[in-house]
Parts: structure tokens; sequence; C-alpha cells
């Protein structure tokens, strides 16, 4: 008996195993599909999710402690991606547009969009209305790096100016603080439940004010310790291998964000900005390749995190909320968003209109309001589902109605850069220190003057370090015989890398 038990549970497991790995090979395979239409691929894995679950083949799960555990330890991914991406020199200009859109704009959104659903849906809230809408504009104020910068990766369109990095801070900071939002409002929202009875405004606003002083307080000593401390760690530590100092990183952001939690401070802003500061490490070990390492890791767990949202929610349940959160996500898009962008970036006059109005469209939904969704409803609050299913339909509209039309937007709003051709380096990779790997195909023209490389005149401070000709590569000296067609790689030094920055307007 026991064995048939243990052997039904076995087959249980593999065949859950065995239908997500299915799942996630699929969703691959559409993206190609998907990639000619401009469709995310987050959306094919929320729509494979809904397939899946409850109301489709039936695989059921309702778990939300579980799901919202797990998203915790994906958001801390996400962001530990992001911050050790996020090159300090690049958005050193745009520092302070970028923490204004990431703070004051995610608060701003929060307030425009909870008022709205008040004056117009709060009549369906029946405790404690005021708060919980702006619980519900809290939970989608934040926009997802991951998914803006993967659509323009994807479609090959880059942005003017510095209006890219730009959106790359915002988005990899403005989690924390829409994050710090939702759980002040579920707190309130639990306090005033267990308190009996209703309590003062007064007293629950003084409260909330000193929460979010706190969190932002401890999260930023707890974030900038850790920091410099994990730099230090890491240039003193010496392992066998890039895979165990990815592993090193990884453990160090997860306990950077448990112990900011646990003292009272916001664990996903420590996170992030101890992250930004390993890394701007120059010295970072094996850099490339830990960044390589993680970035497969947050787009898998980004794709489960979708996928998981997809198994949550049965479409059964989805008519009678589907009108009301399309007009939320209008709002939004439209008008929440816009206003913000706009209120924050007014002091700046170097951003012009066209940038804020980019700024304003790039607001995609993603990983963080699926998580921040979870909270109300792990804590109990009233009607959190609905919010929940809400997030839901404002995510999947976000991503096909403007994910699908960021490239357009561009063009129109004549914010479009083509994305420049990645150099072939022929898979070789050097230490940032030494400078910047590029490639070079020889033409006709290239042989004008002489064969060889001493008659080329390279750029001072280039080095030419290794050649393919055909199927073979080739260590180059001064008087090798270069032919058309051939393939160079070369070294450019860091002195002579200085990059001419485009200022945020034209």
């Amino acid at each position: 008996m026991n064995c048939l038990i243990a052997l039904s549970l076995s087959s249980l497991s593999d065949n859950i195993l065995l239908l997500l790995s299915l799942l996630v090979f699929i969703a691959l395979l559409l993206s190609k599909i998907g990639f000619r239409f401009g469709m995310p691929l987050m959306v094919l894995f929320l729509a494979l999710g809904m397939f899946a679950g409850e109301d489709g083949l039936g695989l059921t799960f309702d778990n939300y402690n579980v799901a919202y555990s797990i998203g915790q330890i994906a958001m801390s991914i996400i962001l530990l991606t992001g911050g050790l991406e996020t090159n300090f020199k690049v958005i050193k200009p745009i520092l302070v547009q970028g923490s204004l859109l990431a703070t004051l704009g995610v608060l701003l959104t929060a307030l425009f969009t909870g008022m709205f659903i008040y004056y117009v849906f709060g009549w369906n809230f029946t405790f404690r209305p005021v708060i919980s809408c702006l619980l519900f504009g809290a939970v989608m104020a934040s926009t997802d790096s991951a998914a803006v910068f993967s659509i323009l990766r994807g479609k090959g369109t880059g942005l003017k100016g510095r209006l890219s990095p730009l959106l790359e801070l915002e988005s990899g900071g403005n989690d924390p603080m829409a994050y710090i939002l939702t759980i002040l409002f579920v707190q309130i929202l639990v306090s005033s439940v267990d308190g009996g009875g209703e309590t003062r405004a007064s007293v629950l606003i003084g409260q909330a004010s000193l929460s979010l002083l706190l969190q932002l307080g401890f999260g930023i000593l707890v974030g900038f310790g850790m920091g410099y401390l994990s730099k230090y760690l890491l240039r003193k530590v010496h392992l066998n291998g890039s895979p165990l100092y990815a592993i090193m990183i990884l453990s160090i952001g997860l306990f950077t964000n448990a112990l900011s939690s646990m003292i009272g401070g916001n664990g996903l802003l420590a996170l992030y900005i101890a992250a930004v500061i390993m890394g701007n490490d120059k010295k970072l070990p094996y850099r490339k390749d830990v960044l390589k390492f993680l970035d497969g890791i947050t787009w898998l767990v980004q794709l489960l995190m979708f996928l998981m949202l997809g198994l949550l929610v049965n479409p059964s349940e989805l008519p009678p909320i589907i009108l009301p959160a399309m007009l939320v996500g209008a709002f939004m898009m439209l008008v929440a968003r816009p206003a913000s962008v706009f209120l924050c970036l007014a002091p700046f006059r170097n951003v012009s209109f066209r940038e804020k109005a980019m700024i304003s469209w790039v607001g995609l939904k993603g990983a963080g309001p699926i998580l921040f969704a979870m909270a109300p409803v792990v804590a109990g609050v009233s009607k959190s589902g609905q919010i929940f299913n809400c997030v839901f339909v404002i995510t999947l509209m976000s991503l096909l109605l403007q994910g699908m039309t960021i490239p357009a937007a561009s063009k129109i709003l004549r914010v479009y850069k083509p994305d420049e051709k990645e150099p072939d380096t022929l898979g070789l990779e050097v230490p940032d220190e030494m400078g910047h790997l590029t490639g070079h195909t020889l033409t006709k023209n290239d042989l004008e003057h002489g064969a060889t490389l001493k008659d080329m005149n390279m750029p001072q401070g280039t080095r030419v370090i290794m050649i393919k000709r055909e199927e073979d590569y080739i260590v180059p000296t001064g008087k090798l015989t270069l032919k058309e067609g051939d393939k160079m790689v070369i070294l450019v030094s860091e002195e002579d890398k200085e990059e001419n920055q485009e200022p945020i307007s034209e």
C-alpha cells in the first residue's frame, strides 16, 4: 500500500514536471511566431498558463502563499540582475530624472489611479473604499524593465539620446517604491480589521508615514553597507570559476533582501542598491560570465512568474471584471502615467515633449504587479481576489497594446534610432578594464593602400588580436597578408574608447 502511494505521488510529480517543461518548450517555439507580430513572450506564457489551468487542462494551482514566496525570490533575482547591469557612468547624467520617476512618479501614478477607481468604481469596495482603491493603484504603479527592453531588443529598436538608460533606471528602481506602498496599504487595512473597527485617519497616516521613512531609511543603509562589503569580499575571496561567483552574488542579493526586511527596511530597495554597487566594480571577477548566467536565470524566473499567473487565474471568473479592468488600464496608460511623467520631468527643460510622451507610453506592466497583487490576497484583505484578476487583465492589456506598439510609437514621436549591429568578435571576450572588442570584415577599400596591418593606418590605441579566414583562425602579425572577407577582432583600449554621449534632447 505504501509503495502504491509513493508511486502515485511520484507519478503526479513527474506529470507536473512533464507538463511544465512542455509548456515552456512550446512557448519558446511559439515565440518565433509572436516575434513577427511584435507579441511579447510574456503574453504566450500567460496564455499557456490559462490553457493548462483549472478551466483548461485541469491543472489546479491556487496556493497564493507558495506563489507569493516564489514571486519574492523571482523579483529578487530580477532586481539583482538589473542592478548589476546598471552602468553608473551612463545613468549619472539622468540620475535625478530617473530617481524622481521611480519614486515620486510611482506615488503619483498610484494616487491618480486610486482616486479614479474610487470615484468610478469605489461603490464596489464595501470596506474602507479609499484605502482599497489606493492599494489597487499602488499594485499597478510600477513598470517592468525586462518586458520593456526585451521588446526593444527583440524588434531591433533603439531610442535616441539617453531615453534608454533613463527608462532602464526608472524601470529597475521603481519596484521597491510600489512594493512599499502596497505593503503600507495592506497593513492599514489589516490593522483596521484587527483593531475591531475604524481607526482615525490621522493615526493611520502617521503610522504609514513612519513606516515609509523606516523602510526607505533602513533599505538605503543596508543596501550601501552590503554593497561595499560585498565588493570587498568578492575581491578577496578566490573561487574556482565564474559559476561559483554567480551563485555567491545571488546568495548575497537574497541575504541583503532578507536582512533589510528583518530590521524593518525595504528588502528590494536594499538589494537593488547593493547590486548597482557590485555591478559597477571594475574588478568584479568574471563579470561578463556572471551577468550571462544571471540573465538566463532572470528570464527563467520571469517567464515562470507569468506562467504561474496564468495558472492562478480562472477565465470563468474574468467576465464580470473585464470592462472595469480595461477602463482602469486605459486610464493608467492615457492619463495617470503621462500625468506623473510630465509632472516629475517638468523642471527639466532638456527633456522634450516628444521624449516625455515616449517615456509615458513605455510603462509596461510585468512581474512586479503580479507579485504585489498577491500580497493583499495572502494577507486576507477584503475583495483582494478582484484586484488580482484585474491585474491579470491590465497586465495582458499593457503587454499587447503598449508592448506591440513601442517601435511604432518611437517612430511617430521621432525618437527612434536603429540599433547598431552587434559586432562579431568570434566569441572572444576581455575584461572591461582592458578595453572594448569590436569586429570588422575587410573590403576592397580597406586594402587600397596595402595588404598588411601596417599598411592600413589603424587608429592609435587599437590592436587586431584575431583574424578569421574561412574556417581558419589566425593570430596576426604586421607582415601577414590580408585578404578581402577576412574577419578581424579589434581591441580598443579604454583610453581611446571615449563615447560621446548624446544629450537627452536632440
